[in-house]
């Protein structure tokens, strides 16, 4: 396996030698020529970095799925089938209009591009979504329209929120959306479209060394384990979203990188009558789509979570892994009383993760330990809801963030389980305000009173992402918000049971 390294880049098969292990993918791809993407942040905040790889779907078809090329190292793409922005056109030479890839041609004629930094990564999300197989009956059903704050979709059934993660300063966002909804059906003899229909390649077993570092992908979990056993100081990898901007801008290099990615068992989703349990190594993407809604709370989080092309990475075994007081994940899983897997050479042990955070990026696993899954109990709580306070809509880090899981029956409080991020130096429960609230009716008195103790919860501090005293208002503010909007669902749901209309 050493120094057998290889990648397909635009159906030409690249072999990866004598490359650091920390030389990210982008810095690869530009180093054999393809300088198309381009490094803009190095955080996966910008998207001019993007490119397509083929992913699974299902076990006999594939999906052209857009990554952050400059997070995660080259090693992590062995067996991999790569396309970038060059690769697109026809034979791979877009240098005339009739070449040119459908998505290129509608940013030309609608110039979707002005200096064109940003533009091949614009065009590989872009790509992504114009493959994506669900968008054809998106647009059948007529999802044409606004359909809420958290999505949009154009006549073609473009979601306009598959290019969250790409940044444009200088050509103005209105030409590349009217480039995106502008786009028909991939074409019966389009090469990139008919590839979809074939297995995504089988990811092999990787070692990787050079000088003193090492990139191993084990091919089993046993064999993981052990080896995290043997060198307990070693990194591990999901979907490098965290360790790719821990290299770039930290200048962090570890001496042994373990990727878990492709571990089909840490990518699982199972649901029995006690509980779901989802993989620590399923992108945050794939749970989406698999739960379809099925969560409300997760459904109200994941648009909410960075951006399409770090979900698409991104799993909740690394958000939890960091032990980041800020993490997204945590306040929502807290609230839906979740239990994480813990699992080591020595076996399997649950830890609810309301113990699991032990101080500032601080937890209770063991050395050799890592988060296998993580379960929900079922049934769901029937009222939630989840805000985010941050300075940008989408694709910013949290300020303070709250999730809230209620029973709530007869418009009293029979259940209540919130869980906060970003007020503390661990993600933690409010459990004086779900106290307070049991066995209460749900009004506005009793719900003021609880703001005024949520107002109190965790130790908020002064950063360059909010004072101590907005972050403690805005506690208090979302559970107002909260309580308005349950009030406003209620009164729907009376006026719609008696007959009558709004």
């Amino acid at each position: 396996m050493e120094d057998s390294l290889q990648i397909t880049v635009n159906g030409q098969l690249k072999h990866v030698t004598d490359v650091p292990v920390h030389t990210n993918l982008l810095d690869w791809l530009r180093g054999i020529g393809l300088t198309g993407a381009k490094e803009g942040c190095a955080e996966g905040e910008c998207g001019a970095c993007a490119v397509l790889v083929a992913r699974p779907d299902g076990a006999s078809a594939s999906r052209w799925t857009s990554v952050n090329a400059c997070l995660p190292p080259a090693a992590a793409f062995d067996g991999h089938e790569l396309v970038t922005s060059e690769g697109l056109g026809a034979a791979g030479d877009a240098c005339s209009q009739e070449q040119l890839h459908p998505v290129q041609r509608e940013m030309v004629e609608r110039a979707g591009s002005q200096c064109g930094y940003c533009t091949p990564g614009f065009i590989c999300s872009m790509a992504a979504e114009f493959y994506r197989p669900e968008r054809a009956a998106a647009a059948e059903n007529d999802e044409s329209q606004d359909s809420g704050a958290d999505h949009e979709c154009g006549p073609n059934g473009f979601d306009l929120h598959a290019l969250s993660g790409n940044l444009c300063r200088c050509t103005g966002y209105r030409p590349i959306k009217d480039a995106a909804y502008a786009l028909g059906a991939p074409a019966a003899e389009d090469p990139l479209a008919q590839r979809l229909a074939r297995a995504a390649p089988a990811v092999p077993a990787t070692v990787s060394r050079h000088e003193s570092s090492e990139f191993r992908r084990p091919g089993s979990l046993e064999e993981l384990l052990s080896i995290y056993a043997d060198h307990p100081d070693a990194v591990i990898m999901a979907g490098a979203t965290d360790l790719g901007v821990e290299s770039n801008i930290r200048h962090t290099r570890p001496r042994l990188v373990l990727a878990m990615d492709h571990l089909s068992a840490l990518r699982g989703l199972e649901r029995t009558d006690q509980h779901l349990e989802i993989g620590a190594a399923l992108p945050l993407t794939d749970l989406e789509r698999a739960l379809d809604g099925s969560v409300p709370l997760l459904a109200e989080l994941l648009p909410q979570f960075a951006s399409r092309l770090i979900r698409n990475s991104a799993t909740l075994g690394g958000n939890l892994g960091t032990g980041s007081p800020i993490g997204d994940a945590a306040p929502v899983l807290l609230a839906l009383e979740a239990t994480l897997v813990l699992t080591s050479t020595q076996g399997d042990r649950t830890v609810p993760l309301s113990e699991y955070f032990t101080g500032y990026r601080q937890t209770v696993r063991t050395e050799g330990e890592i988060i296998r899954a993580v379960r929900i109990p079922l049934p769901l709580a029937p009222v939630t809801g989840f805000q985010k306070i941050a300075k940008r809509r989408f694709d910013d880090i949290s300020s303070v963030a709250i999730g809230i899981a209620m029973d709530i029956r007869e418009d009293e409080v029979h259940a209540a389980r919130i869980g906060l991020g970003g007020v503390a130096a661990t993600p933690l429960r409010a459990h004086r305000v779900e106290e307070f609230l049991r066995s209460q009716p749900w009004n506005e008195q009793n719900v003021r009173a609880a703001a005024e103790l949520m107002a109190e919860e965790g130790t908020p501090m002064d950063d360059h992402r909010a004072s101590a005293r907005y972050r403690t208002a805005m506690l208090r503010q979302s559970f107002m918000r909260f309580f308005e909007r349950t009030r406003h669902q209620s009164e729907i749901q009376a006026t719609h049971s008696s007959g009558g209309t709004r």
